[in-house]
């Protein structure tokens, strides 16, 4: 079980709807995943720069969700595991 989500919990809005660090290097990305203790957006780990995972590793932030259109699954970097989604 994940401790680190609460369901209903309230979100942080989303700051982007790209990966800012992404785009300040010229680069693209796959998909997006959302920061849900901030909002950073950043980009998934498929993508070259995994701009998600190393907002993570520079915060702590546990939590991210997917930010694509018709998807709602929620991850969590401590536990490894889905709360929300998939798994």
């Amino acid at each position: 079980m994940c401790s680190h989500f609460r369901p209903g919990q309230a979100l942080e809005e989303p700051v982007a709807s790209v990966c800012p660090e992404c785009v300040a290097l010229g680069d693209g990305w796959i998909h997006l995943r959302r920061c849900l203790a901030c909002g950073h957006v950043g980009c998934c780990e498929y993508s070259k720069n995994k701009h998600a995972a190393a907002h993570y590793a520079a915060t702590g932030h546990p939590v991210i969700q997917s930010y694509e259109l018709g998807e709602h699954w929620v991850w969590c970097y401590i536990d490894r595991m889905y709360p929300v989604g998939p798994g």
